[in-house]
């Protein structure tokens, strides 16, 4: 694959600043880098565009995992599981990776996100303040179960997977939009360090574009975690259902062909 110029270089640069941004607050800030990256390097392989984007990510969701733990305090009891389990499930999904076409998951995403959106729009008291579900084992039962899980999806694929961990947080937890977010940052960065420690030595990730966009999405982590923190649980809700509906937008756009 040929380098990429230094014009689609700063394009990438800022689809990652915004990545990172969006990333932060509520998740799903692959559903912006990836569709960018594929567009920007049209020339290369599938698992190249994923490793290259979860590189990226991890720059991102360490700034703003950091900033959400100073600030917020998660309790490690259910973080540390959490985030063990999200980085297993990350790794397990990386080796099928390989195997997998993008063009499989656009359907299921979109169901996905449909049921989210609609659960959270219709339910405005969900995420106001933790009132947990479980409690002892299986409140740690259910945090491994779903770190696990969407670990596993994250690196086999990945777009939305921030996201995912904030609603099964607060949907199936019980947490508030902020303690939710804080607890999916630390998992995120924990499946996005699993998705590496396989993709790194196969030698796919395209170093100079993923240190480019690292360094944009660390900024936009940075920003987005303490805009975040600062303006509360209330703040996170609204964000979360303004860029899951943008997203059930732009990929139902794909999956019914309109781009």
């Amino acid at each position: 694959m040929s380098d990429p110029t230094l014009t689609v270089l700063l394009l990438l640069g800022l689809a990652a600043l915004g990545a990172g941004f969006v990333d932060a607050v509520v998740g799903g800030g692959g559903l912006v880098q990836l569709p960018a990256l594929l567009l920007g390097l049209p020339n290369a392989s599938p698992v190249q565009i994923l490793a290259t984007n979860k590189l990226a990510s991890f720059c991102g969701t360490t700034v703003s995992s950091a900033t959400y733990y100073r600030r917020v305090r998660p309790d490690p009891r259910t973080f540390l599981p959490l985030m063990a389990l999200a980085f297993l499930g990350a790794a397990l999904g990386a080796g099928i990776a390989f195997l997998i076409p993008r063009s499989a998951f656009d359907p299921i995403v979109l169901v996905v996100l449909v049921a989210v959106g609609a659960y959270v729009l219709f339910k405005p008291e969900i995420g106001t303040t933790t009132v947990l579900r479980f409690t002892g084992r299986r409140h740690t039962a259910a945090a491994m179960a779903t770190g696990l899980a969407v670990g596993f999806y994250d690196g086999a694929l990945g777009p939305g997977t921030g996201s995912f961990f904030v609603f099964l947080l607060v949907g199936l937890l019980g947490y508030n939009f902020l303690e939710g977010s804080a607890k999916a940052r630390l998992a995120n960065w924990a499946t996005n360090l699993g998705a590496l420690v396989v993709f790194v030595p196969q030698g796919v990730v395209l170093w100079d574009v993923a240190l480019v966009m690292g360094a944009a999405n660390l900024v936009g982590g940075y920003l987005g975690a303490r805009l975040a923190v600062a303006r509360g649980a209330g703040f996170v809700r609204v964000f979360f259902i303004v860029v899951v509906s943008a997203f059930i937008v732009r990929i139902g756009g794909e999956v019914v062909g309109l781009w």
